[in-house]
């Protein structure tokens, strides 16, 4: 892969959309005062909130009156309000602790027009296009608790309640159905709009006030061609008939307003002895798989408590265990076929039509490795961390700690490209390892028309490559891009271009490389989830407590590149 010119993303087309979750951070906060309405001296009691902190600190009970609701007034100076959003949501990074948890996957539905985002809270939060503005923008729809943290008493094992995936179901009605799990437990979501409906008018409630409902006119009854019956007669000019008996009325119901409900139609446990690592429905609609460290089980939408076991590599001593799964998807098109990743650096498709248990695979993708390269960190780096197949199911596309590798199903011997995400970060292994972020995850996808492929880094930068692996566009999901956004400014790191790959800034080098400056990468700003738009030239960066959308107007990802060679001019390998 020599020779991959980088582009900043004002040459490439991308601008930052919009941002959802946490936009105020703590040292954002200049003032806070706690009001609380005093029931003894009918007063406002205001105290700062500074008192109140110092009073948390040092555990003493901080003064306040006898009894009344608790209101906080923050006064910030540096919150940025992105597009109009749920204004609930806007501060949540500050109101609402569970947010503070992060964002721990983010996926688009097969149509683009909803987002879903599931936290390590347990949360999963949806967001829906918001069709009354141009451009790329969505807008807050529904969420929702999906798992709760649980406790493994045989095992004396803690549950989690992080959501690992999510996947969306094929529509089929006004419905959306969409899976999510955690380490153990999956289940299957209805998300739907319900009406409320509330009494109006009841027999009781027209003779309890005062002034009760007058009944329809005359004009309005419906005409039957029969002569009326005294009562009704009654019942039209007064509230009782003629012998005094009160009318009685018929409750009738009227709308009152709409509201999304998620409800949980399926929840497929007791399945996985080990952690819950990916999900994929299968293009028949039908089924869908789940896969663990060690087993991989095909599953029924519709049947709950029984699952086929087709993949399963654990050994029948463990202490033999030499590799685990990583990941595991469908072929978006063949619904027997399906490909999943190990630890050893290996990708391989397997065939259901063949056997029941699919423990021997049909291709095997694998790429050796440089005997220079080789080092103790050999066999950590070379773990596969995510594996997608292109919308059209010809090309795969693994992501290990370094490298970015594009597959040609019908080629197994060699990769179509190999991209070096993290080449410089070769010099830094022993420190990687010491602070664990060797063992970082990152995911990877394609564009929906599979010409583009996306990938994190750390300094929440992410690379847009083209497969022919010609361009690099380099991007940051950092606060400082709706910052700009506001001020209406060009914004130099929030749309890194050549000097900002890798996560780290630098001047150009040699080739139109940046010369990265390793030394001053903030590895806890990393990029690990990242969705596409299915048609559009849209992107969904999860990054810590914030959501990120990023787009490139004007181009859809389905329309003709420019005879120009911009940044996606690069065809299918």
């Amino acid at each position: 892969m020599s020779g991959i010119n980088q582009v900043s993303s004002d040459d490439a087309g991308w601008r930052f959309a919009q941002c959802f979750g946490d936009k105020g951070e703590v040292e954002d906060i200049t003032e806070a005062d706690i009001i609380l309405p005093d029931e003894n001296t009918k007063t406002d009691w205001v105290r700062p909130a500074r008192q109140w902190e110092s009073a948390r600190l040092t555990s003493e009970e901080p003064p306040r009156p006898a009894s009344g609701p608790v209101i906080i007034i923050i006064i910030a100076s540096n919150l940025v309000a992105d597009q109009p959003t749920n204004e609930a949501h806007t501060l949540q990074g500050i109101t609402d602790t569970n947010h503070l948890l992060g964002t721990a996957c983010v996926e688009f539905d097969h149509t683009g027009d909803y987002l879903a985002t599931g936290d390590k809270g347990g949360r999963v939060v949806l967001f829906e296009r918001n069709e009354n503005k141009k451009g790329c923008e969505y807008k807050f729809y529904t969420e929702f608790q999906s798992h709760e943290p649980e406790f493994d008493y045989l095992k004396s094992l803690e549950i989690e309640e992080k959501i690992n995936k999510i996947r969306w179901c094929k529509r089929q009605n006004a419905a959306h159905f969409l899976l999510s799990t955690n380490d153990k437990t999956i289940k299957l979501w209805k998300v739907f709009e319900k009406s409320l409906k509330v009494v109006a008018e009841n027999n009781s409630s027209a003779q309890a006030g005062p002034n009760p409902p007058s009944p329809p006119p005359a004009s309005a009854l419906p005409s039957s061609g029969l002569p009326s019956s005294p009562s009704a007669a009654a019942s039209s000019s007064g509230g009782t008939d003629v012998n005094g008996t009160p009318y009685l009325r018929l409750p009738r119901m009227t709308y009152h307003d709409t509201i999304v409900a998620a409800v949980p139609r399926k929840v497929y446990a007791n399945a996985h002895a080990y952690h819950i690592n990916s999900v994929s429905v299968n293009s028949d609609g039908e089924t869908y798989m789940s896969a663990d460290d060690l087993r991989i089980n095909l599953w029924n939408l519709n049947i709950s408590d029984q699952s086929f076991n087709i993949l399963d590599i654990k050994p029948a001593n463990m202490e033999e265990l030499t590799e685990v799964i990583t990941a595991a998807e469908f072929h978006p098109v063949s619904c027997n076929l399906f490909c999943y990743s190990s630890s050893k650096g290996t990708v391989k498709l397997a065939d259901m039509r063949e056997q029941a248990l699919c423990d021997k695979h049909a291709k095997l993708y694998e790429e050796e490795e440089d005997p220079s390269n080789k080092s103790f960190f050999s066999e950590i780096i070379s773990s596969v961390s995510d594996v997608k197949f292109s919308k059209d199911g010809r090309y795969l596309l693994s992501r290990d700690y370094l490298t970015l590798r594009i597959w040609d199903v019908n080629m197994d011997n060699k990769p179509v490209q190999t991209i070096n995400v993290h080449d410089h970060l070769r010099s830094k292994l022993c420190d990687l390892y010491e602070n664990d972020c060797i063992f970082d995850k990152f995911e990877c996808t394609f564009s929906g028309d599979g010409k583009n492929v996306l990938s994190g880094s750390y300094n929440n930068y992410f690379h847009i490559y083209d497969t022919d692996a010609t361009q690099d566009i380099v991007l940051q999901a950092d606060k400082s891009a709706f910052k700009a956004k506001k001020i209406g400014g060009k914004n130099s790191k929030g749309a890194a271009g050549a000097g900002g790959a890798g996560g780290a800034g630098g001047k150009g080098g040699k080739n139109g490389k940046p010369i990265v400056d390793t030394e001053n990468i903030d590895y806890n700003k990393k990029i690990l989830h990242a969705s596409w738009h299915p048609r559009e030239d849209t992107i969904a960066i999860a990054a810590t407590n914030n959501l990120f959308l990023f787009s490139k107007p004007g181009q859809s990802s389905s329309s003709t590149p420019s005879s120009g060679g911009t940044t996606t001019s690069g065809g299918a390998p």
